[in-house]
């Protein structure tokens, strides 16, 4: 009887978990009915995209400035991919995540060997590398960007062109994508990267390879951003230069502090505030730059762990 009124606390908070994500799952499924999916694919591209981020900046504490780099790097190769090689479009997201991976490998490689400001600062310097190249070379076409090709067909049968098709096709992979992330968060690897963040001499002195977990946790990070820039080319048919340049790693960074830092539904929260907010204001002739400051002024004001990790942390305290 102890041990059952022990656990049942835990168990009412799986089963609220569990209830929450069933109710998140079912309001995608059906909001593509109610609301413009391109608006709704846009959100999940970034959503991804900002819950690669927090793998590496919420569990293992590396703040990258470059993280535009990835998601630009793929945006690019995956539009290249369906406009110039014919490929279809899961061929063409796969070129583009092993882009993606090959850039965090080697971006890696270099800025893990510092940290702090000088670690950010490494990942800025070689993503602004990765804007001059693109602005730079033939195959991107300069501030013109990559446009004009067609989504395919799925497995050469299924047609992505259909608006409905692509969104299910993009709400599958995404959450596909989450469940990964999660899975990675809560497995052994993942225990040792959240000990390198609050501890690294720590995890030194018990004998993990400190530098080895860090990359690895890049260049998944890097990998999952990659998809999240394929998956926003092929919704949108272009990739430009703005993919690329360090105004979107700003977002992505912002987008994480706002929703909450070290959650999984943090990073969506926060990147369903900032696609909504440039959604309503696009049209309304007002800066949206300023509407995003005010929104993380206040934000570092009242939730300074982001608006989930607030949430969490006064629920938390309401427990026995």
């Amino acid at each position: 009887m102890q041990a059952t009124k022990s656990s049942s606390p835990a168990g009412r908070r799986l089963g609220a978990q569990g209830l929450l994500i069933l109710i998140f799952v079912a309001a995608l499924v059906v909001l593509p009915f109610w609301v413009y999916p391109i608006f709704l694919m846009k959100f999940l591209c970034f959503a991804l995209f900002a819950a690669a981020f927090n793998l590496l900046l919420g569990y293992t504490g590396l703040l990258s400035f470059g993280h535009a780099a990835f998601f630009g790097g793929a945006a690019y190769i995956t539009a290249h991919a369906l406009k110039v090689w014919q490929l279809t479009p899961e061929l063409a997201l796969l070129a583009g995540v092993l882009v993606a991976a090959l850039l965090g490998l080697g971006i890696g490689i270099l800025a893990i060997r510092r940290q702090g400001i000088y670690f950010a600062m490494i990942t800025l310097a070689m993503a602004q590398m990765v804007y001059f190249f693109s602005l730079q070379a033939p195959f991107t076409h300069g501030e013109d960007g990559i446009q004009g090709f067609s989504r395919g067909h799925l497995f050469g049968l299924i047609n992505l062109g259909d608006m409905m098709t692509m969104y299910f096709f993009l709400l599958a992979i995404f959450l596909t994508s989450l469940f990964a992330i999660w899975r990675i968060v809560h497995s052994p690897f993942g225990m040792i990267l959240q000990a390198i963040r609050d501890n690294e001499p720590r995890a030194i002195s018990l004998g993990y390879s400190v530098q080895r977990y860090k990359l690895g946790a890049f260049v998944m990070s890097a990998s999952f951003a990659g998809l999240a820039g394929g998956l926003k080319a092929l919704v949108f048919q272009f990739a430009t230069l703005a993919d690329v340049s360090w105004q979107m790693s700003g977002e992505v960074i912002l987008m994480v502090l706002l929703g909450g830092i070290g959650t999984m539904a943090g990073p969506i929260v926060g990147a369903g505030v900032l696609v909504g907010l440039q959604n309503v204001f696009a049209t309304s002739g007002f800066p949206v730059t300023i509407i995003l400051g005010a929104t993380f002024m206040i934000c570092v004001l009242l939730f300074r762990r982001g608006v989930v990790g607030e949430l969490h942390n006064r629920f938390r305290k309401q427990q026995p």
